[in-house]
């Protein structure tokens, strides 16, 4: 678990000007979030790269080139395959070639009469000609073959990730380090998937190249092929350093690129915008981002700089590097060891070399870099799969008739105190069942728990006496319906919207769906829409429109009675809604436990109410009243009345609220 700073309960005032700097010392906080935050859990992978020595870099090389043909390899095997073939006859024309070079150079200076070694040289000369046509076919083939093969390899890679996250248990949702490990995976993990595999296959072709280059030296001169490294070892020694730079930038604004996100999402956000131009914080805003822009910015300069002044160092360190293989190279001839015939092609040799070996030190490089994000995806994939339910048992046919909660406790990660504890309680079909108490008393947590949302942390939850933390989610969740009260807009049409939560019911005419939403109110909507039901409800669209509040509350009421589940939750459903409305709903939900619909436990459905207006649980069976995650009262509404506690004390102060003609002071 990562320590949370706390900020300070005072912040400075906002400067007069957005591009006023803070003449403290101490980095100004603003007023959006906070710059002393620890690095965060997925950033330690930066933190990583930015501390890693040279040896660690190449120790990891092999393991992620293994890494990314195995996932090659899975996706497209003929495709993978074909790509390391091409690379090494790439590699062997490329030999071919130089020493067809240095045929050609060595009939060209021999003695005779220049017209007969000119044409003495042609066959050399068409084999040079002959081996760079074929080269570059090659490269040709094998781009159109990695472009090919890459985006089969995202792909697969975002079908493993998806289907690894899909079936996560909700609270896995509630735990931040896991929802930035998600969206790490899902945004730079797929994007450095697609580098990753670039890279690998351009750092096997230099690889290529070097390995032809240098042999094909050797084999003028065993003195040519170490030399090459001459220029290479300051380039690789400034690209590390230039890495190590950036990344260690990287980690020091992360507090204020989160910020910059957030600002930015504000001004630029549809839900936000009627509250920013209502409460005139336009400036306030901009002001904010401009002050962490311009942080942004001068950390950025400098360390461009700092970047710069390496890469000076390393390429005037290379060029002595140059100058030193050059002198071998005349050594040699001075000396006699290496014939004056050979010597142009061993210079060509020497510059194919020195460039191939730049190129495997820069690949390499990106790679070491483009690794841990990698290791992120599969940390995630990992991560996931301890995150989704065993299924060992299996539920009893039908409906449930008896959800036995015994001593039941849960707590959301990184919490101190529990939401619910030790709680006891037994819900039977036919029943409709009230949840209330006080904001934050475990109402939403215990629906969540009852429908195996959640699973509980100590204690036990059967349905008809099996544990369901035994039974696959599915499995499970195929027998609830849910009703949120914020429900998920889908950017579907009407119909489809309500149709989602039974999409594979068989309704011929739409007769179903006509009927659910004549008992929810959505018939209303839908009248009011200018398609009906095959408007499209999504303001992402150019024909799309939206909802009220009270009007996707009706939609969601409707696809939960879609639906036809067991067990049905309807979580606060009529928040947004007008009193008829309102009762309306109530009404169809209480009279569900005993409606008959055609469905599977038909008559015999556990209905769950969660609602602070306590005059619509009047009629409810079952009141269990929760206090602190606790179970403190259960019964009916008269029952509890009578009992003169908790619930009778609410349900007064609200019925006061009603009858009481003193007007509000």
């Amino acid at each position: 678990m990562r320590t949370r700073h706390t900020a300070s309960p005072t912040r400075p005032a906002l400067p007069r000007h957005p591009r006023q700097q803070s003449k403290s010392n101490e980095p100004p906080t603003g007023l959006i979030g906070v710059d002393d935050i620890v690095t965060p859990y997925w950033a330690q992978v930066d933190e990583r790269v930015a501390t890693a020595t040279t040896r660690r870099m190449l120790a990891t090389i092999p393991r992620v080139l293994a890494t990314t043909t195995r996932r090659a390899w899975q996706a497209a095997p003929v495709l993978t395959a074909t790509t390391i073939l091409l690379e090494l006859l790439s590699g062997a024309v490329t030999a071919f070639g130089l020493l067809s070079t240095a045929q050609v150079f060595t009939t060209l200076l021999t003695t005779g009469p220049t017209p007969d070694r000119l044409v003495a040289a042609l066959p050399a000369l068409a084999l040079v000609t002959a081996s760079y046509a074929a080269a570059g076919l090659l490269d040709t083939a094998t781009g159109l073959v990695q472009a090919t093969l890459t985006p089969r390899v995202e792909r697969d890679a975002q079908t493993d990730l998806y289907t690894a996250l899909i079936g996560v248990d909700l609270v896995a949702h509630d735990d931040a380090d896991f929802t930035e490990l998600v969206q790490r995976a899902a945004g730079t993990g797929l994007s450095q998937l697609r580098s990753v595999t670039t890279t690998s296959a351009d750092l096997l072709a230099s690889l290529v190249s070097v390995a032809a280059a240098m042999t094909t030296a050797g084999l003028l001169h065993p003195a040519l092929a170490p030399v090459v490294l001459f220029s290479v070892v300051p380039q690789g020694w400034a690209s590390i350093r230039v890495a190590k730079i950036q990344y260690s930038s990287f980690l020091k604004m992360t507090s204020r690129v989160r910020r910059l996100g957030v600002t930015a999402g504000l001004i630029t956000s549809r839900s936000d915008a009627a509250e920013v131009r209502a409460f005139t914080t336009q400036d306030v805003l901009l002001g904010e981002h401009r002050r962490i822009t311009d942080q942004l910015t001068a950390e950025a300069i400098t360390v461009q700089r700092r970047a710069a002044a390496v890469r000076l160092t390393g390429r005037s360190l290379a060029g002595f590097g140059t100058g030193g293989a050059y002198l071998v190279l005349g050594l040699l001839i001075y000396a006699g060891t290496l014939p004056l015939a050979l010597a142009g092609a061993a210079a060509l040799a020497l510059r194919t070399a020195t460039s191939a070996v730049s190129t495997s030190v820069y690949s390499a490089n990106r790679l070491y870099e483009s690794s841990f994000y990698l290791e992120l995806f599969e940390r995630c994939l990992l991560d996931a799969t301890t995150r989704t339910r065993p299924a060992d048992a299996a539920l009893p046919a039908g409906a449930p008739r008896v959800i036995e909660l015994r001593d039941v406790g849960f707590t959301y990660p990184d919490q101190p105190e529990p939401a619910i504890a030790g709680l006891t309680l037994t819900l039977r079909a036919g029943q409709t069942v009230a949840l209330v108490g006080e904001n934050g008393s475990g109402k939403s947590t215990l629906a969540k728990l009852i429908t195996g949302l959640y699973l509980p942390d100590t204690g036990t939850i059967r349905w008809d006496g099996t544990d369901i933390a035994a039974v696959e989610a599915r499995a499970l969740h195929d027998r609830v319906a849910v009703v949120m009260q914020n429900p998920t807009e889908w950017p579907m049409t009407a119909a489809d919207n309500i149709r989602i939560g039974n999409i594979h019911l068989d309704d011929p005419e739409r007769r179903r769906l006509l009927d659910v939403a004549a008992r929810s109110g959505a018939d209303i909507v839908a009248e009011e829409l200018p398609n009906g039901w095959d408007t499209m409800l999504s303001r992402h669209f150019q024909t799309g429109r939206d909802l009220s509040g009270g009007q996707w509350q009706r939609i969601s009421v409707a696809r939960g009675l879609y639906r036809n589940a067991p067990l049905v939750v309807a979580d606060e459903p009529t928040a947004a809604m007008d009193a008829r409305a309102e009762h309306r709903v109530f009404t169809q939900l209480h009279e569900l436990a005993n409606h008959d619909d055609g469905g599977e436990g038909t008559g015999e459905r556990i209905t769950v109410l969660i609602t602070h207006r306590l005059a619509n649980v009047r009629h409810a069976d079952l009141i269990a009243v929760l206090h602190h995650g606790q179970l403190t009262e259960s019964g009916t509404h008269d029952e509890l009345l009578a009992a003169g506690g908790g619930y009778a004390e609410m349900f007064t102060l609200q019925a006061a609220a009603y009858h009481d003609p003193a007007p509000l002071a």
